[in-house]
This record gives structure tokens, C-alpha cells and sequence, in this order.
């Protein structure tokens, strides 16, 4: 369907479930695997960014050339294995409410593989609150890559949009579409490293942006830079 008021674009991992550290150390122990070792809190700073584009970004453009995909793999295994760890963060269920509340179109949007997805759409009860749910599957190149945000409209055929994250990758991926962007900060990134990604607003917990929902002021996209 399309959007009236504009569409909601919402981040799952590290916004809606706490994800983040449980993502880095299984990054960290696939990097072990194949005899790489990069420091966690390295890691931690790209967490939001897709496998497909962490992997050089933390080890390098070699490490990815001759374990890339194994270790994306190994990850997800590692990932996998963490999954009954995984919590909802306090708030999720009633922030879709409130997008849906103030008449706002809503699409969930990860970075994170499909079946991860889906079981933090069960954590968070979203039931049928979404519009559509898009992920890693749907598209070449997750965040920063501002695929996952362009399906996400096409999908409902939304005109206007705002994202919401945790991460500077959400920010910088919306910034590449033109898109505004706000913060939560469960990731544990900063309130400067956020707002300097693009975030116009940084709010300390998903209760708290729940409580100033209908003040959230989608745009229409342009180009993808």
C-alpha cells in the first residue's frame, strides 16, 4: 500500500532487538577461525554495516579476496548459535504501534540474514504491524549501500520516507538517498558520531523516541550518490 503521512523506515537489529555485541563477538570468533584477528571494540564500530561489506572494511581487501565468503558463513553459524540470547529491547512492540498510530507506513529494514529476521519479528510481536519487511536476501549490497532502503519504498510504493536506526550506517545510508534519519542509541554509537553521520535527532532509548513519534518528518528521496 502507499504511504499518506510518509513511511517509517525501521532498523531491527541493534534499534528494535539488542543484537550489536552479540554480532561482533561471533564476527570475532569467525575471524578466528581462519587465523584473523581483529580487535572487537574494530569490529563493534562497523556493526550495522553488511557482511557483505564488513569483512574488507575490518580485515582488508585481501583477507576478503581468500575467506570472504567462508567467513561470512562462519559467521552466520556463529550468529545462529547466539540467537536464543537475543532479546527484544525494552519498547519495541509499543514504538511499531506508535509509527502505526500516527498514521505513518511502516517497512522494517536489516541488514541481518532472513531467518535472524524472522525470529526478531517474533521477539518483538510485530504480527502484521509492518507494511513489509525487507533484509539481506532482497537485495546486492546492504548499508551503507542505500539498496535496502530503495526496495523498501519501492515495495509500498512510498513517496516519502524516514529512517530509523541505531548505527552510522543507517545515517549514511539514508544520507546517500536524501533521506532524513534519526537515532537510537542501543547500538552504542555516540550522540556526535550519529548526528555527524546525518542523524537530525539522537534519542537515548526506544521509549524515548516512542514518546515524539508523531513528530518524525518524512522526505521524499532523491538520487542515490
Amino acid at each position: 500500500m502507499a504511504d499518506t503521512q510518509g513511511t517509517v523506515i525501521l532498523d531491527v537489529d541493534g534499534t528494535l532487538v539488542d543484537t550489536n555485541y552479540h554480532h561482533a563477538l561471533a564476527w570475532y570468533r569467525a575471524f578466528r577461525r581462519f587465523d584473523v584477528t581483529v580487535p572487537v571494540w574494530t569490529i563493534h564500530r562497523h556493526i550495522g554495516m553488511g557482511g557483505d561489506q564488513l569483512v574488507g572494511a575490518v580485515a582488508g581487501d585481501d583477507v576478503e579476496r581468500a575467506h570472504g565468503d567462508d567467513i561470512r558463513a562462519a559467521w552466520t553459524e556463529q550468529a545462529d548459535a547466539m540467537l536464543d540470547e537475543i532479546s527484544a529491547l525494552p519498547g519495541a512492540h509499543e514504538l511499531l504501534e506508535a509509527v502505526r498510530e500516527a498514521g505513518f507506513g511502516l517497512v522494517m529494514a536489516s541488514s541481518g540474514k532472513p531467518h535472524h529476521v524472522e525470529r526478531y519479528a517474533e521477539l518483538i510481536q510485530a504480527g502484521d504491524l509492518a507494511d513489509a519487511w525487507v533484509s539481506s536476501g532482497d537485495v546486492e549490497r546492504t548499508k551503507p549501500a542505500p539498496d535496502l532502503l530503495q526496495v523498501a519504498m519501492e515495495r509500498i510504493g512510498a513517496r516519502a520516507a524516514v529512517v530509523v536506526g541505531d548505527s552510522v550506517w543507517d545515517c549514511r545510508a539514508a544520507a546517500r538517498v536524501g533521506l532524513p534519519s534519526v537515532a537510537v542509541r542501543t547500538g552504542g554509537f555516540s550522540n556526535e558520531e550519529l548526528r555527524e553521520a546525518g542523524a537530525t535527532s539522537v534519542y537515548e532509548s526506544v521509549d524515548e523516541l516512542t514518546k515524539d513519534v508523531a513528530g518524525l518528518e518524512p522526505r521524499e528521496a532523491t538520487s542515490p550518490r
